[in-house]
């Protein structure tokens, strides 16, 4: 239903650094960039959009988080969560929640990343 997801960051390259760090861990990889405006990320270069974007405001605005607004990668595994989240916590994400089981079913990790979005890795038990 989603085609791709936009989060806004204040220094793209530090961000970038940052997402390629983490989402490597599920195959996810840098397929188009401009340089000081956009990073786009997806599972395989051949894709002709990126699924998920770092960037900075179009209106040169200071980016800013969403109260409410989270995204959630797809995991696949509970072991993918927590070397997810500890390496986002390495490099400098702020813990928004141990990965484990919530709500009796599924698993979860969640932290805030450099510029303060709440990121969610998930997986279905």
């Amino acid at each position: 239903m989603i085609r791709f997801v936009t989060l806004g960051t204040n220094d793209l390259k530090k961000s970038s650094d940052f997402y390629d760090e983490i989402l490597k861990i599920l195959n996810i990889i840098r397929v188009e960039e401009e340089e000081g405006r956009y990073v786009g990320y997806a599972k395989e270069k051949t894709d002709k959009l990126a699924y998920f974007y770092i960037m900075s405001p179009f209106n040169k605005d200071k980016a800013t988080i969403g109260n409410g607004t989270m995204i959630s990668f797809d995991a696949q595994t509970p072991e993918k969560i927590n070397e997810i989240h500890k390496k986002a916590i390495e490099l400098g994400a702020i813990n928004e929640g141990d990965p484990g089981p919530r709500h009796g079913e599924n698993y979860y990790g969640y932290f805030r990343d450099l510029d303060g979005n709440k990121i969610c890795v998930f997986t279905e038990n």
